[in-house]
């Protein structure tokens, strides 16, 4: 009998089993007062989580509509945008804004590193005509696992008065995320990353800064319209048919969250970084990240010399059913990226490492 295959990755991550059992569920009308008031529900649960009193849309999509829908409402056709680039994520920022006839200034560092505010500063405040309109940050880069400071580069922002969109997808609910002590004006996240969801919703937080862009901003939207979303909103309901059942598996995950603790979701996510980084070490391996910029919820690892990350992958699988990330693009062979968010505990960070040891010696590394 075949073991169930655990996913190790940065997303999709575990799901729980009330979370299952409540997709699993005949799904309800989505123009009905019962889901009304699971919209409400989470959205309200969604926006203690990021700390805002803003407004928050549900889209049924990846993270990566939100991120454009984020570009749709904000950026117009030559715009000049900061990009702050330091991997694939933070690149698709750029690559999006681009599409819809922005003009991107890339301010990129390497894959690896973090973010460093006071470069951002700078650039922000050589722009003495502030023709930037919008700088994009990537709280947590994924393709790496840099954790960047997000309050330092959002105050840095909202000094030079651009409109600041982040995308927190692999740190919202793994970390202290703070949209209104922090300015965030946009933000965007998804479901299959902390907020133990499969993939399939994505979250937009909009302060007052966001909705200023969007009335001026020209680019063309439909289904993205943050104006549409508003009016919807306002009646507990949604401009286009949901993911009625992803909306009942988010209830039950942020029930869950909240059970657990808010604060106690982040430091358990701390040690489980803590713990994982250690044991690699002691493996005799190599974090590609340093310590003072290492992700919560990803951690990337440079495999032994001699070694493939192939075939380090292809055996954690094939023996143990555990799947660990090859690197993107650039870093594709290069390193792998175990992830550790959402429902993921101690045990598991243990077991991988039990398994990658075993993996290890058995292809020749000495541990």
């Amino acid at each position: 009998m075949p073991a169930r295959e655990f996913l190790m990755i940065p997303g999709p991550t575990p799901v729980p089993d009330a979370v299952l059992s409540a997709i699993a569920r005949h799904p309800i009308g989505h123009r009905t007062v019962d889901f009304s008031k699971a919209l409400r529900e989470v959205v309200d649960e969604l926006k203690l989580l990021g700390e805002s009193t803003g407004d928050l849309f549900v889209l049924t999509s990846s993270g990566t509509g939100a991120m454009e829908a984020a570009i749709a409402n904000t950026v117009s056709p030559g715009d000049a945008v900061l990009s702050l680039v330091q991997g694939v994520f933070s690149e698709r920022w750029a690559k999006i804004t681009e599409a819809y006839g922005g003009k991107v200034q890339r301010l990129t560092v390497d894959p690896g590193k973090a973010i460093d505010a006071s470069a951002v500063k700078d650039v922000l405040k050589a722009d003495t005509a502030k023709k930037i309109r919008a700088v994009t940050i990537t709280h947590n880069e994924t393709s790496t696992g840099v954790l960047n400071d997000l309050e330092k580069i959002a105050a840095a922002v909202a000094a030079h008065g651009a409109v600041s969109i982040v995308d927190a997808v692999s740190s919202f609910g793994a970390c202290p995320v703070s949209i209104d002590k922090w300015g965030v004006d946009i933000l965007v996240t998804g479901s299959q990353k902390a907020l133990m969801l499969p993939p399939g919703l994505a979250f937009v937080f909009v302060n007052s800064c966001g909705w200023e862009a969007q009335s001026h901003c020209t680019s063309p939207r439909f289904y993205f319209d943050f104006a549409k979303y508003k009016k919807s909103l306002d009646a507990d309901t949604t401009p286009f048919t949901p993911n009625v059942s992803l909306v009942a598996g988010l209830k039950a995950s942020l029930d869950l969250i909240r059970q657990e603790g808010t604060q106690a979701v982040f430091a358990r996510h701390e040690r489980l970084k803590s713990i994982l980084r250690a044991g690699l070490v002691e493996l005799g391996l190599t974090l590609f990240v340093t310590d003072a910029n290492a992700s919560p919820t990803i951690t990337a690892v440079l495999p032994p010399e001699g070694l493939t990350v192939d075939s380090i992958r292809k055996a954690l699988k094939s023996k143990y059913s555990i799947v660990v990330a090859d690197g993107q693009e650039s870093l594709k062979g290069k390193i792998f990226r175990i992830g550790h968010m959402g429902n993921v505990f101690e045990r598991d960070i243990l077991m991988t490492l039990a398994a990658l040891k075993a993996v290890l010696t058995e292809l020749g590394h000495k541990c």
